[in-house]
């Protein structure tokens, strides 16, 4: 169930889908994806829109999160996000590496690096905090 396939099967029709978000590899506690930019992720200001960038960042941590759910748990919620955009792009595509940093009972912490993949220019860092659901 915790491989980048059925992530992305689920994803058809949804957001991350309609981003164009793929998940190329999961390995236990790291998850990485990536994003092209294209006219659909291009704020008015010609440049990738942010929020393309956090949802990329944010599908990926929580796949994470779903792969590493403590016994018992049916699920998560995202309670916090923190982001720092450092750079953009204009062209290319957008890659994403999402890292647990806690996996608790409770709750996980996930940190996100996006890179510009041409470039290798960080594009943004990444806190993101789930609660775990319980039935």
């Amino acid at each position: 169930m915790s491989t980048p396939e059925y992530f992305n099967e689920i994803f058809a029709g949804k957001l991350p889908g309609h981003l164009g978000i793929q998940v190329t590899h999961m390995d236990g506690l790291e998850v990485r994806g990536e994003m092209e930019v294209n006219p659909s992720n291009i704020a008015p200001n010609g440049f990738l829109f942010a929020g393309s960038v956090v949802m990329l960042a944010d599908t990926l941590c929580g796949d994470g999160c779903i792969s590493n759910l403590p016994e018992g748990a049916s699920g998560f919620t995202t309670i916090e996000l923190k982001s720092n955009h450092l750079g953009t792009a204009r062209e290319g595509t957008v890659e994403c590496t999402a890292k647990a940093v806690h996996t608790g009972r409770t709750t996980q912490v996930w940190d996100a690096t996006a890179t510009h993949k041409q470039s290798g220019k960080t594009i943004a860092l990444f806190r993101c905090t789930q609660m775990i659901l319980y039935p």
